[in-house]
């Protein structure tokens, strides 16, 4: 298969998720945010959509703006940042650091993103389990025969009760057909989402059902966020916690009274 086959399959499979309803220079400029598109950045903004629809059929990007680096524009497809060269010819998958403040600028800038790709994709699109007295948020890859998944959502009313509302994606990571993605889809379709997901939490049968749902979209949403394990926890601010942690405990990591490991993709 060739390059161009494997590339355009792993680009177009991310932008199901925006689809679904709903010569580089190397000299650094100010940060993407602060500047004003000039006329000739409008253009580029132009060619590059128009290479962009032609090389991944006719898919639309979230935004395309100017990177840090002169020639080089940053390219938005759900929660997912590419960068691509002005002449749109090349397209690169990666991150940009800035060598003399030590930043990664691309990590600061998925973590918005990835917060506007939940905003977009919606809580109805979620199981949510609401805290009555809601200090944070957070939303949680989780498959629903993972042991640690489950060991998280045992604890869900102590997460409430320390104020952390939690909005959970399906990620069966045995793929789609397996029986772990037909047990998510079941607690999808049933009338009682929150009392369905809870029991195969618990290890309880779930009556088979079958319905229009979000599944296959948030796997691919986990995709695109490098989500390779469960449970995968994402802040409000976008960054990550990999794996299962203590209500307690993440309430002090959301709170910024503890630190834990975190790449921000």
């Amino acid at each position: 298969m060739s390059f161009n086959k494997v590339f355009q399959g792993i680009v177009l499979a991310g932008l199901a998720i925006v689809m679904i309803p709903s010569a580089m220079a190397q000299k650094m400029v100010a940060p993407a945010a602060k500047l004003q598109l000039t006329a000739a950045h409008k253009a580029d903004v132009k060619r590059i959509e128009a290479a962009l629809a032609k090389a991944f059929q006719g898919a639309k990007p979230d935004s395309v703006r100017p990177s840090p680096i002169n020639g080089v524009y940053e390219v938005v497809y759900g929660p997912k940042i590419y960068y691509i060269s002005a002449d749109g010819r090349f397209l690169l998958n990666g991150s940009i650091y800035d060598l003399n403040t030590r930043v990664n600028i691309t990590a600061r800038r998925t973590a918005a993103v990835r917060s506007k790709a939940f905003d977009k994709l919606g809580e109805k699109n979620m199981i949510v389990f609401r805290a009555p007295h809601q200090k944070h948020v957070i939303t949680v890859f989780t498959d629903i025969d993972c042991p640690y998944c489950r060991l998280m959502h045992s604890k869900i009313d102590k997460y409430l009760k320390e104020g952390i509302t939690v909005r959970y994606l399906l990620f069966p990571r045995a793929g789609v057909n397996s029986e772990s993605y037909r047990k998510a889809v079941s607690v999808w379709c049933a009338r009682d989402k929150n009392r369905a997901f809870t029991q195969a939490k618990a290890g309880q049968p779930v009556k088979p059902r079958t319905c229009a749902n979000p599944v296959r979209r948030h796997m691919l949403m986990g995709k695109m966020m490098n989500v390779t394990g469960t449970p995968t926890i994402i802040r409000e601010d976008g960054k990550t916690i990999p794996g299962y942690v203590p209500p307690r405990q993440l309430k002090r990591i959301l709170e910024g009274k503890e630190s834990m490991g975190d790449t921000g993709q």
